[in-house]
């Protein structure tokens, strides 16, 4: 079984769209993927209607959710979340919104710096959807500011660029519980840069937290392993994935590039059938 469980598409910053993502994926033999926009889940209706046509690739609704901690960001993948959910949409809407503010803003502070991009160009490269600091990057790129996406958001963009506004965000917990009231699993996204992992993980064990994204672009094998231990002890399933966006190397890898154990995949399905036991 061939896995990739953390793609985006143009619903937020990646470059192909849910069919396209669906085309590539089943092309490249995949047998299930799953749609993880961050703070959105518009892709995912699309992406389910063009797997239909693709009867050997199932695909997981998902969802990755940009948390707020203390000098960081953390982000919380959800796994099998019921998208149609109220709930989940308006909280996730609020969030978009607080993006697209966001990004207006940071703009306006590049022009401040003499680094002239215009807005509505930031608009088309998001292709109507979820605006995020990749189509920033991408749009200061294409003017020559920078030579690549990594370079953007390492001088200017990131965290602690000069051109960084902060925007509204949940704490960790909060997106466990949206995804757990939504019938999802959630999954703690690319661990291995958090400091102070073991305490972090045991306090999100107590908020509902199910597993951690251990197999991921990059990752070496003795990170891996670590994060395998981490789960092992915390008795956490585990995941993994390309975190494809379709931009440059400097944001995620390749469909389909990581190694996910088939054992992952299954024990993950497993979850998902016993929530769904308790929680129709």
């Amino acid at each position: 079984m061939k896995a990739d469980l953390h793609l985006h598409t143009t619903a937020s910053d990646g470059r192909l769209s849910p069919q396209e993502i669906v085309r590539k994926a089943s092309e490249l033999g995949l047998d299930v993927i799953a749609i993880t926009d961050h703070d959105t889940v518009e892709g995912i209706q699309p992406a389910l209607e063009a797997a239909r046509g693709c009867p050997h690739l199932a695909v997981i609704p998902g969802v990755e959710i940009s948390t707020n901690m203390p000098q960081t960001e953390v982000h919380i993948l959800g796994y099998f979340i019921d998208h149609t959910s109220i709930t989940l949409n308006e909280s996730l809407k609020e969030l978009r919104d607080s993006r697209y503010n966001r990004g207006q803003k940071m703009v306006a502070k590049l022009s401040e710096m003499g680094i002239d991009i215009k807005w509505e160009r930031v608009v088309e490269l998001a292709k109507g959807g979820n605006i995020g600091r990749p189509h920033i990057a991408q749009a200061m790129l294409e003017r020559g500011y920078v030579t690549s996406l990594k370079e953007a958001f390492t001088k200017y963009i990131g965290r602690n660029g000069p051109a960084y506004i902060e925007r509204k965000k949940v704490t960790p917990v909060e997106a466990i519980d949206l995804i757990l009231k939504t019938s999802g699993l959630p999954f703690l996204a690319h661990p291995a840069d958090i400091e102070n992992l073991e305490p972090f993980v045991a306090q999100l064990k107590q908020a509902g937290i199910m597993g951690l994204e251990v197999y991921y672009a990059n990752y070496s094998r003795s990170t891996i392993a670590h994060l395998q231990n981490v789960a092992s002890r915390h008795g956490l399933a585990t995941s993994g994935g390309s975190d494809y966006h379709g931009l440059d190397n400097a944001i995620g890898a390749d469909i389909g590039s990581v190694d996910l154990p088939q054992e992952a995949v299954q024990q993950m399905i497993s979850l998902a059938e016993q929530k769904r036991m308790v929680i129709p």
